[in-house]
């Protein structure tokens, strides 16, 4: 689950993450009552979206006055910032952040994420902050300083001041470095994240270290343990599709191609998209419906798929494990009897009792395609959509 900035800086205040005053604001009066509460000389004022690259999209602004806050706020809300992030259509700005200025001396990156193929945590920070991490992974991938966090005894302080010294800091700066990190990684395990990227980390010209920007991700099958941190979440900042999917305990990911997909198990999800790709189609979503492909959970998969206009044709691929395959087949067809399908279907079902589902799927009277193996289906898929 991701949240805005201004929630996960909420989130970095609670753990002594020192960044920035600041409030949300919904409105232009209330921007400048923020700016005016707060006192000082320069202000900052953000786009709050759920995606990266706001400020060359001009959804960060620098404000001398309350008057000029004001100016900016009312230009930004309402505004459709389109950045790297958001593809071309956008994301429409509802809220800001209004935030003091602070003295720049040196922007650098940190972020803490998991290596799968460690199985531990990881920070990874580098002096060339403000901009992607991706491109300074390709182009200056030397720049790039990785520390690993043992999982049985966490992050330790030497390991801190290991950090900051690689970051090239000194004195009163790597008191202040080791004091934020070790709190944002308390912050990080304690609320169950899965994401946490400050970009740009800032020294002070009073030498301190700041997160003058913060994005959190949250792992969703923790959230039952953060009932707070669900509070966040921003519906309107989803994919609507996504959201509907997730009403029925549907793993769904709305994709840019045409042919929809309905698979049992992420990683065959994964090999079925690839095989799409192979035979010259493009997936229209991911979507897993675990174990038990059952009628209620294929008619919901059916109209979450069919709820999008790019969708010509659809593709079920299910491995019959947990679940026999002849019971999935009588599924599909319950299913496919009790809503309008308007697009062509091909089916592929292997597992136990596969060729039972294939005599069902064929005696249906439907208009199903059924094919043997998930080349063969990708292939009847993509054929049968052009």
């Amino acid at each position: 689950m991701n949240i805005h900035e201004y929630q996960a800086k909420e989130i970095l205040r609670r753990y002594n993450v020192a960044v920035p005053r600041g409030r949300v604001a919904f409105s232009s009066e209330e921007a400048e009552q923020i700016a005016s509460e707060m006192g000082g000389t320069t202000f900052v004022v953000k786009a709050q979206i759920h995606a990266g690259g706001r400020g060359k999209a001009g959804g960060v602004k620098l404000a001398k006055s309350t008057h000029e806050v004001k100016t900016l706020a009312n230009q930004m809300l309402g505004m459709n910032l389109v950045t790297h992030q958001t593809g071309r259509e956008g994301k429409k700005v509802k809220r800001l952040l209004i935030e003091e200025g602070i003295n720049i001396a040196k922007e650098f990156y940190l972020g803490i994420v998991l290596d799968r193929s460690v199985s531990r945590l990881v920070f990874m920070v580098s002096t060339e902050g403000g901009v992607e991490i991706e491109k300074v992974a390709e182009e200056k991938p030397e720049a790039i300083l990785k520390e690993y966090v043992s999982p049985t005894i966490g992050l330790q302080p030497f390991q801190a001041r290991k950090i900051a010294f690689g970051l090239g800091l000194s004195g009163e700066q790597i008191k202040s470095a080791v004091k934020f990190i070790l709190s944002l990684y308390k912050a990080f395990t304690e609320s169950d994240a899965s994401l946490a990227e400050i970009n740009p980390l800032v020294l002070t010209q009073e030498n301190e270290i700041i997160a003058l920007d913060a994005k959190m991700n949250f792992d969703d099958s923790a959230l039952f343990r953060h009932p707070e941190i669900l509070e966040l979440r921003d519906l309107e900042e989803e994919d609507p599709l996504e959201v509907e999917a997730s009403k029925y305990h549907l793993n769904y990911i709305k994709l840019d191609g045409n042919v929809g997909c309905m698979v049992n198990g992420a990683g065959l999800a994964m090999a079925t998209m690839d095989i799409i790709k192979v035979a010259g189609g493009m997936p229209a979503n991911f979507l897993d419906v675990g174990g038990s492909a059952n009628v209620e959970t294929v008619r919901n998969g059916f109209k979450i798929i069919l709820s999008d206009p790019n969708v010509k044709a659809i593709l079920i691929n299910i491995f019959g494990g947990i679940v026999r395959c002849d019971r999935v087949a009588k599924g599909i067809i319950e299913a496919a009897q009790s809503i309008k399908i308007s697009v062509p279907m091909v089916i592929r079902l292997a597992g136990t009792n596969s060729e039972e589902a294939a005599r069902l799927l064929k005696d249906s009277g439907m208009n199903f395609e059924v094919a043997e193996t998930l080349e063969q289906a990708a292939d009847k898929v993509v054929h049968i959509r052009n």
